[in-house]
């Protein structure tokens, strides 16, 4: 297939220009098939560091590594062709520098081949996301509830309960827009609040139990297709998952156990041949 034939991959100058115009549809993803399914319904991916927790057993995202997230990034990669693709920074990898926080980045993005890179954004984040954006490197910001943070803070618990953790958030998002994030993951935070962060900043929110006052959207996908017992009160789960595969392996099983396959002959037509 030549360059000029390929799909036009979405920018983040072009996910910018979506503020306050079609909703953003954003999904996690942390391999090549699952992004090839997800690719043609989504404006956005998101190699979240979600994938500790729900790809290899994490109680939390703290142990996600960044050799993790590049192997994750890769993945994606070779199965998104069309959304943009962006990259969470684990904990620990952009909070000491700005200059930490570039040099890590700017690994993730030659490696993966990645379009943007994600941090969560906390006070400490304007020097960081405008140091990258200054160098040519594509931020989104994450305020409200940040889950990198959720020991310091007692658990994944909603933001904006009192009127100075409220201004708190507004706050965060002002200075990430300001700093020149191209887009703002609003997460676990009231509507009236979810829409005020969305009137205060220039660039696309995209909420995760933030409500539909946003710009767009983002669920953890295992969650929104019913893959575990338990996802936190905002998801919808559009599937269940769990079952139909249960289901599913339990079918396999049973005609494992009766010997109930085709034979080999019937699979490849094999016939014998004499002399």
């Amino acid at each position: 297939m030549s360059a000029q034939s390929k799909a036009r991959r979405i920018t983040a100058p072009d996910i910018r220009a979506r503020k306050g115009a079609e909703p953003l549809v954003c999904l996690t993803a942390y391999d090549a098939p699952m992004a090839r399914l997800l690719d043609p319904y989504c404006d956005l991916l998101l190699v979240g560091d979600s994938v500790g927790m729900v790809v290899h057993g994490l109680d939390s995202t703290i142990g996600v590594t960044l050799d993790m997230m590049i192997m994750h990034g890769k993945a994606v990669m070779r199965g998104a062709k069309r959304a943009l693709v962006a990259v969470d920074m684990p904990f620990g990898t952009y909070e000491q520098s700005p200059q930490q926080a570039f040099d890590n980045a700017a690994r993730i993005m030659a490696e993966t081949g990645c379009q943007a890179i994600k941090i969560e954004s906390g006070t400490y984040a304007a020097d960081t996301i405008a140091f990258m954006a200054e160098r040519s490197i594509p931020v989104i910001g994450h305020v409200g509830l940040r889950p990198q943070a959720a020991l310091a803070d007692g658990g994944f618990k909603a933001k904006g309960r009192t009127s100075a953790e409220w201004q708190r958030v507004i706050d965060e998002a002002v200075a990430a827009d300001q700093a020149g994030a191209f887009a703002i993951v609003v997460e676990g935070v009231d509507e009236d609040l979810g829409r005020e962060i969305t009137e205060a900043v220039s660039v696309p929110t995209i909420g995760i139990g933030a409500s539909a006052a946003c710009d767009g959207q983002i669920l953890v996908t295992p969650d929104m297709l019913g893959v575990f017992e338990w996802t936190p009160k905002f998801v919808k789960r559009y599937d269940n998952m769990a079952e139909r595969t249960s289901a599913a392996v339990e079918r396999y099983a049973d005609e494992v156990r009766a010997r109930q396959f085709p034979s080999s002959a019937e699979v490849y037509a094999l016939k014998r041949k004499d002399g």
